[in-house]
């Protein structure tokens, strides 16, 4: 695992670009070279939206390996400020004060445990996965200024952040010098004039794009969408519908190959065959349309990730391979 030193050498060596590797959840990772002065623009945009200056402290408990840990000692360079280093564990920590503190979700129960969080970090960006409802709402509860990111390791981490409230639902407003469209799959697309990419027409299922173009709300991903006999079905709105219910399971939504419809809709689930009767019946009783119901249930004993924690979508087939 590399330390903020290891990264330090590779940044202020002569080459002109980091080497990083995409998440692997929507496809195999890929390494890519990230434009050393893309990153440093993402980096001053960040900071100017937090106001972070030489006089703030910045808490990275992620490693450099990824590009959030990456982009929080970019920042640090950039603002000339200080940096605390903090082991990678779902522990978390805080003794001084904090300006900014970069986390996954699955840091989060570890870090709400200090109830005086909120007076110790001004602001938090919790990134890698969507947060469940549940999670949302103990953000919400702990006072803490939280924020959900949306962006991509090719866009040098994100180029928009929602507030968290106790409202539960998410609204991304667009770093300083990004803007946003809509393609005609109503997809996102990134402006981004200093960026080396300039624009990024991306697969992000959104809606209600703002008049000004600088905030909307995401939806799914478009490769993700089931096409069930001609009804497109988001896995990710129904997975939404599904948590408010069920807040404490564990699992996903799928497509399965279907002989009469082409496709079905699978959830998959942390947990054992004798669940799946209590489950389908909550399910039954809040889905509005039955055409959306899941026609499998599959049982596993743990859901497949990547390597930093993103769910893999598996098809029921692919499921144990």
């Amino acid at each position: 695992m590399a330390s903020v030193a290891d990264f330090k050498r590779e940044w202020f060596n002569a080459l002109p670009y980091i080497e990083a590797h995409t998440s692997g959840s929507t496809g195999e990772p890929k390494l890519i070279r990230l434009p050393k002065k893309d990153m440093l623009a993402s980096a001053r945009a960040t900071n100017a939206f937090f106001g972070i200056s030489a006089s703030s402290v910045l808490a990275l408990p992620l490693s450099p390996d990824y590009i959030a840990g990456k982009m929080m000692v970019v920042r640090a360079i950039a603002a000339g400020c200080s940096l605390i280093e903090m082991p990678v564990s779902n522990t978390i920590t805080i003794t001084g004060h904090v300006d900014l503190l970069a986390i996954v979700p699955s840091q989060l129960p570890g870090l709400l445990r200090d109830t005086r969080i909120a007076d110790k970090v001004s602001a938090v960006i919790i990134g890698g996965a969507p947060l469940s409802p549940a999670a949302l709402l103990s953000l919400a509860d702990s006072r803490l200024v939280a924020y959900a990111s949306y962006g991509m390791t090719e866009t040098c981490s994100h180029v928009a952040l929602a507030r968290i409230d106790s409202s539960g639902a998410l609204r991304y407003h667009a770093m300083p010098g990004i803007s946003f469209d809509i393609d005609s799959r109503g997809c996102l697309i990134i402006n981004a004039p200093m960026f080396s990419f300039k624009r990024l027409i991306t697969n992000d299922l959104v809606a209600d794009l703002s008049d000004d173009h600088l905030s909307f709300v995401w939806q799914g991903r478009y490769d993700h969408v089931i096409n069930s006999g001609g009804l497109k079905i988001s896995p990710e709105a129904l997975e939404r519908a599904i948590s408010r219910v069920l807040p404490r399971l564990q699992f996903y939504i799928t497509g399965a190959p279907d002989a009469k419809w082409g496709q079905s809709v699978a959830l998959v689930f942390e947990g054992s065959a004798d669940d799946v009767n209590g489950i389908k019946s909550v399910i039954e009783s809040i889905v509005s349309d039955r055409r959306t119901l899941p026609r499998q249930y599959l049982a596993v004993t743990r859901l497949p990730r990547t390597a930093n924690g993103k769910l893999l979508r598996l098809s029921p087939p692919q499921i144990g391979k």
